[in-house]
């Protein structure tokens, strides 16, 4: 019997029982709830040849930045051979051969693609949305959605996960009220859509309204953080935005009370736990052992030769316990790195290798050359994917080497960055006021 999703999707393998497990899945899997691998074993309990029960498994774990879990989609890639699927499904499938041969580029046309023939396909949907973050494709995280929302009537099931996910787009272009608005929109919708709460926090930090950041965060806190995955990057929020009070206190009560607390090893939680620690370094904090804890953290992740992204703040790791064993080890294995031709060598090459050695250079107290090598990235340095709040990082590590070795009849252009969040705005600031005008 032929069945079609709530979108209109045609589906094979299925029975009503399965279907309606997966939509619940998907459901969870949307709002960036943690329940979602639940209905999904029940889902292939009642049909074990519903191939995209199995597709939204593989896909679950293709997001990661730990290319152990992303090789885990292999084997649920493996085992859709020989089960009925349709072209639609058949799509999704080449999806994800793609992505575990390092072309997410393919992979993101594929999905286009699907939205092309199918706009309410919206599995198809948020896993390009998470791609082009993945990736840096800043545009592509407003355009896809708005590509598709006339097909979207406000009554299809899913709809607020459309808006959310229009809201971050637009908060990284810069489209800060119509972000707010898309954002709030989502929440009216479902109030537990915890991908639209931190579309919010970001319009917080790029509009430089820490305050409200706090409040907002701290009122819906039993909405984002508990029984969802971003809990942990909540915190992290919640910490820029004390931060950004002046509550080096409140940042440092949530690195050890939230952040690393459970000391967890998923590479997201340690991208967070180091992103914070190093802005408190910057600010001159003392942190104690923390870095030693993280530095052992990111060790298994040296070779890796997966994510630009995260081999940046596992150097931030290895530079701040100044571990130089560890920062040369993952240098060694970044000039290996960016010989291979793939995704990640290409990104190696231009941003990784630069920037890890200007993060060394900077550690060790060589300033021109971290600025050198730091000052080379910021044309380019989206393609690192992320957010513009997570990037930030590399920008105030630049502006504090700029501080370090500033002359006073020198003002430096180099201040003024593109994207800036309001901490690199307010970093900016203080240099320039503090650099006697020539």
């Amino acid at each position: 019997m032929t069945q079609f999703d709530s979108r209109g999707c045609r589906v094979s393998g299925a029975t009503p029982a399965a279907l309606a497990a997966y939509e619940h899945a998907l459901s969870d899997f949307l709002s960036w709830r943690s329940g979602a691998a639940e209905p999904l074993d029940l889902a292939l309990a009642e049909a074990p040849g519903f191939a995209m029960a199995r597709v939204l498994q593989a896909y679950m774990r293709l997001g990661s930045r730990d290319p152990r879990r992303v090789r885990e989609a292999g084997a649920l890639l493996a085992a859709t051979t020989g089960l009925p699927a349709n072209a639609y499904e058949q799509r999704h499938l080449a999806v994800i051969a793609r992505v575990l041969a390092d072309d997410y580029r393919g992979a993101v046309g594929l999905l286009g693609e699907a939205l092309a023939a199918q706009p309410r396909d919206l599995l198809a949907l948020a896993v390009a949305h998470g791609f082009d973050y993945l990736t840096g494709e800043i545009a592509h995280l407003r355009d896809r959605i708005e590509s598709v929302l006339p097909a979207w009537p406000t009554d299809l099931p899913g709809y607020h996960s459309v808006r959310a996910m229009h809201a971050f787009g637009l908060a990284e272009c810069g489209d800060y009220e119509h972000a707010e608005e898309a954002a709030c929109a989502a929440l009216g919708l479902n109030e537990n859509d915890a991908r639209a709460h931190h579309a919010m926090a970001h319009v917080f930090e790029m509009t430089d309204r820490p305050d409200a950041g706090v409040r907002w965060l701290n009122a819906h806190a039993q909405r984002w953080s508990v029984e969802t995955v971003v809990a942990t990057h909540g915190w992290w929020h919640l910490a820029l935005f004390h931060l950004a009070c002046g509550e080096v206190k409140s940042a440092m009560a949530l690195y050890d009370g939230r952040i690393r607390a459970g000391g967890s090893l998923d590479v997201a939680d340690l991208i967070d736990a180091t992103a914070l620690l190093w802005r408190l370094h910057l600010r001159g904090v003392d942190t104690g052992t923390r870095w030693n804890e993280l530095s052992a953290a990111w060790e298994p992740h040296i070779e890796d030769g997966f994510c630009s992204f995260s081999d940046l703040h596992a150097m931030l790791a290895f530079v701040g316990a100044r571990d130089w064993t560890r920062a040369q080890r993952l240098e060694h294995a970044l000039v290996l790195g960016q010989l291979k031709p793939t995704r990640y060598g290409e990104t190696t090459r231009q941003l990784g290798l630069p920037g890890c050695s200007g993060l060394v250079a900077f550690g060790r107290g060589n300033h021109p050359m971290a600025i050198a090598l730091l000052g080379s990235l910021p044309t380019q340095v989206h393609r690192l994917g992320g957010s513009h709040a997570q990037r930030d990082v590399l920008h105030l590590t630049l502006l504090q080497a700029i501080e370090r070795i500033r002359r006073p009849a020198h003002r430096p252009s180099t201040l003024r960055l593109p994207g800036a969040t309001h901490e690199t705005r307010r970093a900016a600031s203080r240099n320039e006021a503090a650099t006697p005008a020539p």
